[in-house]
């Protein structure tokens, strides 16, 4: 089974950052850079799926095989890193200038081009990332790549033999929903559908030694036209929440309080 991961490495505030001086982007200066906490459960979930049906922990004859894959400049290098540690077997890091910026769907379509090389049995995203929780990323991948999807997946059964997954997802107020898709097929993963693994030190040293290979848009017979028509927005601005006038401190007993909550009410109310 070849399972690809789709992952990012995501910035993180300090608690005190500067804009750029267009306003569209923090200043990087002020940024912190981690594989996205979704990703990670992806990862662990396809490394889980391969010791299930058989696998030793490395690509072998069988075809049990983990792909890392993301868009990204060379912040994005150490993200893949982490994940060839902790046991994916190779990583393919596609970067070009003009994906600065790029949203989920323009992201998405180059994925799409990545992963349809590599033809998986399953494709794996984190439900969303913790920078722009945008939740959009792995549902649009499966549209580019034609793919039954699941969102919010919260566990996972294989049946090899009939090549099919029994997954649950996650729907609001604690309800689950079971579904039995074919593969191959996209599943966005939720957090707390297992526990992380971490890389051992040996693995940290190894990694570097494992393929990890980087495209352009060329190398994926993508024009940067192709980006843009697949792009559905932009930033226009970034900026701090506007302050309203704070909260008005009510003071004496309970009585006059009281009276002066109604009276607020009143007036907001009519008018």
């Amino acid at each position: 089974m070849k399972i690809v991961v789709a992952v990012k490495q995501v910035a993180a505030l300090d608690e005190e950052f500067e804009l750029i001086d267009d306003d569209t982007r923090v200043d990087p200066d002020f940024l912190e850079w981690d594989l996205n906490e979704w990703d990670t459960f992806s990862l662990e979930a396809a490394l889980q799926l391969r010791e299930i049906t058989g696998g030793d922990g490395q690509a072998d004859e069988d075809g049990h095989e983990e792909v890392a894959v993301t868009i990204g400049d060379d912040e994005a290098q150490d993200g893949l890193l982490s994940c060839l540690a902790k046991g994916a077997d190779r990583a393919v890091r596609v970067w070009d200038s003009t994906l600065e910026g790029a949203d989920a769907l323009a992201v998405a379509r180059v994925l799409a081009a990545v992963i349809e090389a590599e033809s998986p049995d399953l494709v794996l995203c984190g439900v969303q990332s913790s920078d722009a929780v945008y939740g959009a990323t792995g549902v649009a991948l499966s549209g580019f790549l034609g793919l039954p999807h699941v969102a919010v997946v919260k566990q996972i059964e294989l049946d090899a033999g009939s090549g099919t997954v029994t997954v649950q997802r996650e729907l609001e107020g604690g309800l689950v929903e079971v579904l039995k898709v074919g593969t191959p097929a996209l599943l966005t993963i939720q957090t707390g559908i297992n526990e992380p693994r971490y890389a051992t030190l040996r693995a940290i040293k190894q990694a570097r030694e494992k393929p990890l290979e980087v495209k352009g848009l060329g190398d994926l017979g993508i024009d940067h036209g192709a980006v843009a028509d697949a792009a559905g927005s932009h930033v226009v601005s970034l900026g701090h929440p506007e302050r309203g006038e704070g909260a008005e401190m009510l003071e004496g007993g309970s009585a006059a309080i009281a009276a002066r909550i109604a009276e607020i009410v009143r007036d907001r109310m009519s008018g």
